[in-house]
């Protein structure tokens, strides 16, 4: 079961339909959704509904879908990259940046993201290097030279 639910095993026709008959689930319920077909983007989205606390509601006459922060311990962080995505699609729509530049951004996430704070941590021997080469200068908490 744990090799079918990683991916390194795929399970066979029948025996997911058989599974299915028991659980009274639709087969596509239990397989990797494949989101190049609308059924199987609507199994990754009911996946992410209760991952993410993503909902779908009516807004002026529009379906939206949208993230209940309060639902489930990743709701916070998809809605922040959700406002991410949502500024630079703002941006496209009103001519800041064109098509090439927001497909640059895309492709690039979250190298791009100027929305959040992306620290790149220097490297262990890059830190002792420079606590080395600084160590004259450098002072303890109690205020004794290093």
């Amino acid at each position: 079961m744990a090799q079918y639910e990683t991916g390194s095993r795929k399970q066979k026709a029948d025996l997911t339909a058989a599974l299915a008959q028991v659980l009274d689930v639709e087969t596509q319920a239990l397989d990797v959704p494949n989101i190049d077909s609308y059924i199987g983007l609507m199994y990754t989205l009911f996946t992410l509904e209760d991952i993410y606390g993503l909902t779908v509601s009516e807004t002026d006459g529009e379906v939206c879908l949208k993230i209940n922060k309060d639902k489930g311990k990743e709701a916070p962080q998809l809605l922040k990259v959700f406002y991410a995505w949502k500024e630079q699609a703002d941006k496209l729509s009103t001519d800041e940046i064109n098509r090439e530049q927001y497909n640059q951004w895309r492709c690039h996430y979250p190298k791009y993201d100027t929305t959040q704070l992306w620290a790149k941590v220097p490297s262990q021997k890059w830190s002792d290097t420079l606590v080395e080469q600084f160590k004259d200068q450098l002072k303890t908490d109690d205020g004794k030279q290093v």
